[in-house]
């Protein structure tokens, strides 16, 4: 029987996994789907995502695909492999069958982010571990002019994560907006593909500027410098959102 290549949209909470990509130390949602295809299949698959995820980052519509012999209907597909999912924090909001030369990963030609900030002074109830909780009052303008230094083509090095596995520090970043709505202050980045850490690098630097610990302009000193030593925050995995993976076309 052939291969039918199913694409999945996942949405996940990644606060109990060691990030998407399988680990030999702990839980993984790459895992935790494939044992679901495999409760379903009665197969062994290997998931493919668009992007990989560090412990603790959430999804809100990862793209990613497996290989089975299978004839089910993507919609029982999706179903069935949300039945065997739970009560893990993973859903399939969407499965459609793709041609076998479509690759959630390798056809993936934009991808974005959303960086949540709650700034005030009280802890979190509900919004703990999906947000950054920031208790001294920013300036999310001040961080929006910091922030658009960064966009454009650049060696990123500064904002690169030591076990980075990038074969080049260059890339083009698209978009580092930077808005609040009351108390919450969302980034929203975007670009082709992204460094290790990069965004929560980028962000941490640019929330300094907004609590008045860096000035503007030394977000632009520290891209130049191309130092790991010169940045000044990483911010934390909680507060980060795969949002989307973008295609030339739908598949």
């Amino acid at each position: 029987m052939a291969l039918t290549r199913y694409a999945l949209t996942l949405e996940f909470d990644g606060t109990p996994f060691f990030g998407l990509q399988r680990q030999k130390d702990g839980p993984s949602v790459q895992q935790a789907v494939e044992e679901a295809v495999n409760g379903v299949t009665g197969e062994v698959v290997t998931l493919h995502s668009a992007g990989r995820t560090d412990t603790g980052v959430h999804a809100l519509a990862m793209r990613s695909h497996f290989d089975v012999e299978s004839d089910l209907t993507p919609f029982r597909m999706g179903e069935a492999i949300n039945a065997h999912l739970r009560p893990a924090p993973i859903a399939v909001t969407h499965c459609e069958v793709v041609p076998e030369d479509w690759h959630a990963r390798f056809s993936c030609i934009g991808r974005r982010y959303l960086y949540r900030i709650v700034n005030r002074r009280a802890p979190l109830a509900l919004e703990k571990d999906r947000a950054w909780l920031v208790s001294p009052e920013c300036d999310a303008q001040a961080m929006h002019r910091a922030a658009q230094a960064l966009v454009g083509h650049h060696d990123f090095t500064t904002f690169r994560s030591a076990h980075c596995q990038s074969a080049s520090p260059v890339k083009t970043l698209d978009r580092l907006d930077v808005e609040r709505d009351g108390e919450e202050i969302r980034v929203h980045v975007a670009a082709r593909s992204f460094l290790h850490h990069q965004v929560r690098s980028m962000v941490g630097c640019v929330a300094l500027v907004g609590m008045g610990r860096w000035p503007e302009e030394r977000v632009a000193l520290a891209l130049a410098a191309r130092d790991r030593q010169e940045l000044g925050l990483n911010a934390p995995a909680h507060g980060l959102y795969f949002v989307e993976a973008i295609y030339p076309e739908a598949p």
